[in-house]
């Protein structure tokens, strides 16, 4: 079992910087890839990164990539999205994940449906 618990969402302006964090309970943390996911009222959870366990390999999605760069602490048992260069459709209530496995494909660790927790989510609002 894996409880997940973000911070850092909030209100801010276009063209500023943000960092999430995802706090991670038991000892397995290392174990498991992580994902950062996002949602919009009335849309699906989108993909925006994913890290492996060791912290060496990642995925973005595009329209992170470039602006967005994932990270994890495996001895503080956390993984960080540091969100640079942010727009206003960035604007939308980011969720952490943990997938029970190392390392896989991006079509797997874009897909919500594969992963096996989820935080509760923090809000993240970009004002003109």
């Amino acid at each position: 079992q894996v409880q997940l618990v973000e911070s850092g969402g909030g209100l801010v302006q276009a063209g500023d910087s943000l960092r999430l964090s995802c706090a991670a309970s038991g000892r397995t943390f290392s174990s498991y890839t992580m994902g950062w996911f996002r949602q919009t009222p009335g849309k699906d959870r989108d993909f925006v990164a994913a890290i492996g366990w060791s912290g060496g390999r990642t995925y973005y999605a595009d329209s992170a990539k470039g602006r967005f760069t994932i990270s994890r602490d495996n001895v503080k048992n956390t993984v960080y999205l540091q969100m640079n260069s942010l727009k206003l459709e960035d604007t939308a209530v980011y969720y952490c994940a943990a997938v029970g496995l190392l390392w896989t494909n991006y079509g797997i660790l874009s897909d919500g449906g594969r992963y096996d927790y989820w935080g509760q989510g923090t809000r993240v609002i970009v004002s003109s």
